[in-house]
Parts: C-alpha cells; structure tokens; sequence
C-alpha cells in the first residue's frame, strides 16, 4: 500500500508542478503532510538539505520520503514518480514537433537566441567567479592567494592548449584536472 500511495503522491508532484522546484515546494508540502509523511518540522529541515545537496529539490525530496518510508524501494518507486511526467511530457515534444522545430525558421532564430543567452549567461557566471578569486575587494572578502593560484593555472591550462595544440582541451579532461587541482591545493 506504501509504495502505491508513494508513487500517486509524487506522481501528482511531478504532474502539477509548473515553474521550478521552489514553485513546488507547496505542493510537496500538501502532499507529504496529507500521507503523514513526514511532520511540519522535519520536512522543512528535509527542504533546507535537499536546496544544499546537487541535483533538483523534487527528485531529493522524493528519493528521501520514499525511502524513509519504504527503504530503497520506496525511494526509487518516488523518484520515478516525480520524474516520469517531465520524461513523458519532454519526449512526447521531441516526437511529435521534431519536424517542425527543425525547418521552421523562426523557431531555429528562436534557439539561436537561447543559446547565446545561455552563453553569456555562463560567461558572466564564470566572470564573477574568477573576479571574486582575484580581486576579493569588489566583494568585500579577504584576499586569499590559492583561488587566483588555481585561477591562473587553470587559464594558462585552458589558453595554452588553444595556442599550443590548437585544439581545445576536452570539458572531462579539464574537469578532472580541476578537481584534482583543487584537492591537492585545498587538501594539502
């Protein structure tokens, strides 16, 4: 009965849950709270955990209740749940207005648009991040010399492999390189 009831409660999370996480947080909420899930004060510890921890809030809302409820099971029957309408929903799109997105001329000036806006989104992301490492004045943080150490490197290592091998260096390899970077200069 637990797994049946998990699934049609984040079932209806994952249906009715339009503009984002934080939009749904009210709906999880009812839903939780009508099943007896969880009470007032550990789903808002529960809510504060699953901002803090990678990946949607759903999904981590939904894989901890279920399994606090119905151990692994649970947690994979309320994950699948909250995630299958956006699934459906996401494929039925790709299947039936494939040939339309592709030859429509204002649809591709449209994604053409949202790909730069992305672009300059993650630029500027990256900008204030790498100017909060080496100028810590403009956000009132004290200078630390390992971010603008491992700013510098990494930058030298992007730019380099441009100029000396006149290739880009691939986004896993200079992931990788990153984290180990930042282990032994953090970790050390």
């Amino acid at each position: 009965m637990i797994y049946i009831e998990l699934f049609i409660g984040f079932l209806t999370v994952g249906l009715f849950s339009f503009g984002g996480a934080y939009a749904a947080i009210p709906l999880i909420r009812d839903v939780v709270l009508s099943y007896r899930w969880l009470d007032e004060e550990a789903l808002t510890n529960m809510i504060a955990i699953a901002e803090s921890t990678p990946g949607p809030i759903m999904v981590n809302l939904a894989t901890y209740v279920g399994a606090q409820k119905a151990g692994m099971l649970g947690g994979i029957i309320a994950t699948f749940a909250v995630t299958l309408p956006a699934f459906l929903i996401i494929l039925l799109i790709t299947v039936i207005l494939r040939r339309f997105l592709e030859k429509n001329k204002y649809v591709q000036a449209i994604l053409r648009g949202l790909k730069a806006c992305i672009t300059g989104i993650i630029a500027a992301t990256g900008a204030c991040m790498i100017l909060k490492n080496v100028v810590p004045s403009l956000y009132k943080s004290t200078p630390n010399a390992l971010p603008m150490i491992i700013t510098f490197i990494l930058s030298v290592m992007y730019f380099g492999s441009r100029l000396v091998l006149k290739n880009k260096i691939s986004p896993i390899l200079f992931i990788a390189f990153s984290a180990v970077l930042g282990v032994v200069v953090y970790g050390i």
